[in-house]
């Protein structure tokens, strides 16, 4: 029977079936970070049962507030810390090595073609762009992925998204992702896989593709899920050479994840890119968007790049393209946080933070911070961010403030106009 490739990983991860359509699956990676875990953690220890199923499968990292920002936040992470060395946890992140989780534990190496990947956040969908079933759970959940390695799941049902079409200059995922939550809705994949197919697909990086699958849960979506190909080898291949012979070898091999071409889909919804705009929303929901000519002149006090969604190299080079040898609009301050220590590295190396400086941003190390209001960039009541991130929820990034979600591209036109600005005018 052909199947999808999410059919095809609980298949072969299935461990039980106590109920009728429920799947108990055995986990290749749990991640945790010092938000969510510590929660479970501490109920673990209150039930006698501070153990791990396989410490060389749980990935730890602190990095929604790094450093510590007060005795609370301090603790969070004191928690994670110990926790990790009581378990001689191999994977784990202290400050310094640390970085955003969705962009740090890919870079690293941990993920796979065909894993099953839980955490603590919903964001972990990002990780489907490597043809990986990723899902954000609960903190009763995550104890048992700790503690057995298991998590059961409702098989969900998957739409197929054919997107074809050469993306136009100043076009990028983050635009096609805004996009398509326009089209379907905030509720309009709830409990379902997000399967991404089509030339377009093909064409993008995995920076993109993780970017595109990041926000599968701003359409309520369990997972966003990209086929494996030979673009998903090269980048995995510094982890797995030792694995097989050759690329080809492992694409042989990644390729039996892919799903079948006659598998049998809820919906099938086609989008044609071609003539698509750069994309910003309005509001307080991730569906309110609108070309950002409609926005164009909206008034912005903060510029924030960075995130799971859009703090990644290829977003840092994009920007920077647009910045180089222009200074921020006056009354604009602008945040940069690289997503991961290497992504940081990188751009000094290629003199982008030189450029981000000279416009006049500040640039803090990586951290989620910003992202939900926590640290490094909070917004003031009435306030209005121009950002990279994935959610525009009333007071995400602080009480009162406004926050329009865009590329990295159109954040950083913004910038430079100190109103939400095309950036097609300056490629």
């Amino acid at each position: 029977m052909p199947k999808t490739i999410a059919e095809k990983i609980f298949e072969s991860h299935l461990v039980d079936e106590p109920f009728p359509g429920t799947k108990v699956l055995r986990l290749d990676v749990v991640l945790c970070h010092e938000i969510t875990t510590p929660i479970a953690i501490d109920d673990l220890v209150r039930r006698n049962k501070d153990r791990v199923f396989d410490s060389t499968k749980i990935k730890a990292v602190i990095d929604h507030v790094t450093p510590s920002k007060d005795s609370k936040t301090a603790t969070q992470a004191k928690i994670l810390r110990d926790w990790a060395r009581r378990h001689d946890i191999p994977d784990f992140f202290d400050i310094g090595a640390n970085g955003v989780c969705h962009a740090l534990f890919p870079e690293k190496g941990f993920i796979r073609p065909g894993y099953t990947v839980i955490m603590g956040d919903s964001h972990t969908c990002t990780h489907g762009a490597f043809g990986a079933f990723a899902a954000g759970i609960g903190t009763t959940d995550l104890e048992v992925g700790i503690l057995k390695g298991v998590c059961a799941f409702r098989q969900p049902k998957t739409i197929r998204f054919n997107v074809i079409g050469q993306l136009p200059t100043g076009v990028y995922a983050k635009d096609v992702i805004l996009h398509i939550i326009g089209r379907i809705g905030v509720n309009g994949a709830t409990d379902r896989v997000m399967e991404f197919h089509g030339d377009t697909i093909a064409a993008m990086t995995m920076d993109s593709r993780m970017a595109l699958c990041n926000m599968a849960i701003e359409a309520g979506g369990t997972s966003g899920i990209c086929m494996p190909d030979m673009t998903t080898v090269d980048y995995l291949w510094p982890f797995i050479s030792d694995e097989f012979e050759s690329k080809e070898a492992a694409l042989a091999e990644y390729g039996k994840w892919c799903s079948d071409p006659d598998a049998s889909y809820e919906q099938v919804i086609d989008i044609d890119v071609t003539n698509l705009e750069p994309t910003v929303t309005f509001g307080y929901k991730p569906d309110q968007v609108k070309p950002v000519t409609e926005l164009a002149g909206t008034k912005v006090d903060q510029i924030y790049l960075g995130s799971c969604t859009n703090g990644r190299l290829e977003d840092l080079r994009i920007a920077a393209g647009i910045l180089k040898g222009k200074k921020l609009a006056p009354h604009v301050r602008g945040i940069l946080s690289p997503a991961t220590p290497k992504v940081y590295q990188e751009a000094l190396k290629e003199g982008l933070m030189e450029i981000f400086m000279e416009a006049g941003f500040c640039i803090t190390n990586p951290t989620c911070g910003a992202c939900l209001g926590m640290s490094n960039g909070v917004l003031a009541e009435g306030e209005v961010c121009a950002a990279t991130t994935n959610r525009n929820f009333m007071g995400r990034m602080g009480k009162g403030g406004m926050v329009h979600l865009m590329s990295p591209a159109t954040a950083a036109a913004s910038a430079i106009e100190g109103v939400i600005a095309d950036p097609r005018k300056y490629l």
